[in-house]
């Protein structure tokens, strides 16, 4: 029942807005900074920890995508033989003037 109620609890975080969550995470780490034996001060200090588990998840996330992508394809050597050159071997021709 617990495990059920914990996976239900997820589920909702899940679906909010990491943008939204972090704009309140200094108020949460404020609150949670200025202790009192109090509901209010246990509820920011799980609120503080439920903002920083969803960053903390989707930054393992992101680094597993990103591990998971394949490797740029390096580009193929330019076919005028120009090793090492990033522009074409031009001559300027100056005009004639008689």
């Amino acid at each position: 029942m617990l495990g059920k109620t914990l996976e239900r609890i997820a589920e909702k975080i899940l679906g909010l807005d990491e943008a939204s969550l972090a704009s309140l995470w200094k108020k949460y780490k404020e609150r949670m900074e200025h202790f009192d034996a109090s509901r209010d001060w246990e509820r920011a200090v799980i609120v503080f920890f439920i903002i920083n588990a969803v960053r903390a998840k989707n930054q393992i996330f992101n680094e597993e995508v990103r591990k998971q992508q394949p490797a740029p394809t390096p580009l193929p050597p330019h076919k005028s033989g120009a090793v090492g050159r990033k522009k074409p071997a031009l001559k300027l021709i100056k005009p004639d003037k008689t």
